[in-house]
This record gives C-alpha cells, structure tokens and sequence, in this order.
C-alpha cells in the first residue's frame, strides 16, 4: 500500500502476515451477511473479511460483519539474558516483540447457531496458529504467553445479537533491530565511531 513503509520485519509487516494469513485460513468459511436497507435481496453468505489497525468505519461494525480484525497493542523491545547465564556466561542480546488483538464478528439470526458460528470462526483461527507459529519466516508466536480468547456476552443489557463478537489476544516474537555498536565490533571497528565522539567534543 502507498505511503506505509517498513513493511517486512516490523509491526506494520507482522499485521500484513498475519492478514494474509488469516484470509488463507478462514477463505472456506462461509457465514449469514445481515441485509442492509440498501439491498435489493438477500445477501450471500461470504467468508469473512480481515482489516488490519481499524475498520473502514468503526461506528458501523453491523455492515462489516463477518470480519476480522487485527490491530496492535503494545509492543516492547528490552535485552534479555538469551542464553540464561549469569556473571560472565550471561550474554544480553535485544529482543523485540508485539501484542495482538484480534476482533471477531459474525452475523445470524439464530442465537445459538450465532454463537457457534462465532466459536468456530475463533477456533479455526487458533488452530492455524498453533499448526504455523511462524508467519514470513520472520514473526514468531510466543507460546510462553499463550493464545488468550474472550467471547463476549450476547445477551442481556450488553448483549450484541443478532451479531456474536470475541477476541483473540497473542504475542509475537519480531526480529530484533541490529545495534550500530554491535554491528561495527562485528566488522572489525571500534565500538564508537572516533570521529563522531570529536565531533561532540568539538
């Protein structure tokens, strides 16, 4: 897409993974479309649509349904002890990773055949995780922190029927970012570059 960069080992490229992903996946799915006053006949039952970030127009979720939608949380870079050493057999290395929120909503006049349909949207989703942790070769799922999911109530004053919504929340392992001073130990250069500290000094 025009004007979003850093596509490939950044948060940006793990929504766009994980959306490709998520349409491969769930393609043979199809669930009930609620009919729009615009609508001349009944809609056709479809596969359900994936967004990334936001939807089109949030305010109006009831025309979207079914979708899917994948936005970012919180991310944290910090070093990490990699190989649990201490002293001197403890080496820290960056480690980088972001936290997934994925809404799910379905559509269907029947209560509980709404819940189910929403159930085993969710399902199908969670057990392609489990079977490709690895998305692009490059996200990986951290399984230390599990797949967390959360289904929403359907009835009752905070009820949402005729539409069934839930959340899947996960973390992902991304590719850390390679620090100047390492990379110039690594190629045979000091850790600072000389020039630059006369420059400050200057």
């Amino acid at each position: 897409m025009d004007g979003i960069g850093l596509h490939n080992e950044t948060k940006v490229g793990l929504l766009y993974a994980l959306k490709e992903m998520t349409r491969r996946e769930t393609a043979h799915m199809a669930f009930p479309v609620k009919r729009q006053s615009e609508d001349e006949t009944e809609p056709e039952p479809r596969a359900a649509e994936v967004y990334i970030t936001r939807l089109p127009e949030m305010k109006s979720y009831t025309k979207k349904a079914p979708f899917i939608l994948h936005q970012v949380v919180t991310g944290m870079d910090d070093l990490r002890n990699v190989n649990r050493g201490t002293g001197r057999n403890g080496r820290l290395e960056l480690q980088s990773s972001a936290v997934i929120r994925s809404v799910f909503c379905v559509y269907h006049p029947d209560e509980q055949e709404g819940g189910l349909a929403l159930l085993n949207l969710m399902e199908e989703m969670r057990i392609s995780l489990l079977k490709y942790p690895i998305l692009d070769r490059v996200f990986e799922l951290d399984m230390t922190e599990g797949i967390n999911q959360a289904i929403y109530p359907d009835t009752g004053e905070r009820g949402t029927a005729p539409f069934y919504i839930g959340e899947m929340v996960t973390t992902w392992k991304l590719p850390p970012v390679k620090r100047m001073d390492a990379a110039r130990v690594i190629n045979g250069l000091p850790p600072v570059d000389p020039m630059k500290a006369l420059e400050k000094k200057g």
